[in-house]
């Protein structure tokens, strides 16, 4: 029988995340310097303000990661998540952790009193789009901009 848990990051899973990191990173071309991304994951598990991450974990192998940082609104009215990252290793595609994964965020989303979540998909990810539409997710009809400020 397959398991899946979802493992609270910590110091010790850097390396194996970061090294996901960069898999998940070089699909669209994305640049990560692996240091930088160990600093800042050290520094996200120490600071419980800026989110949560879970190793997920498949038949007892890392099988993938999940971010899920915070964020305050007044619009909703307190906490709300952006879903920085959802990672599943090529290996483990296609046996449903993608939806575990959401049912897991969802249920932990309620834990944190988290009022909504937003994320981002690429244009070409349609599997991606069709997990999350299929998990109630919704295409906002707001548009995602942003500054760079360095």
């Amino acid at each position: 029988m397959m398991q899946t848990t979802f493992k609270p990051f910590d110091a010790t899973d850097a390396p194996a995340v970061v090294a996901m990191m960069q898999e998940f990173y070089a699909i669209d071309n994305y640049p990560i310097d692996a240091a930088v991304s160990k600093g800042l994951f050290l520094e996200f598990i120490e600071n419980d303000s800026l989110g949560r991450g879970w190793v997920i974990v498949h038949n007892g192998k890392s099988a993938g990661y999940i971010i899920l940082t915070f964020v305050f609104s007044f619009e909703y009215q307190g906490r709300i998540a952006f879903l920085d990252e959802l990672f599943v290793s090529p290996e483990a595609r296609g046996a449903g952790l993608g939806k575990l994964a959401l049912d897991f965020i969802a249920e932990e989303a309620k834990a944190l009193s988290i009022k909504i979540i937003y994320l981002e998909i690429e244009p070409h990810n349609e599997a991606a789009r069709k997990l999350y539409l299929s998990n109630n997710y919704t295409v906002h009809k707001r548009g995602l901009m942003r500054l760079v400020t360095k």
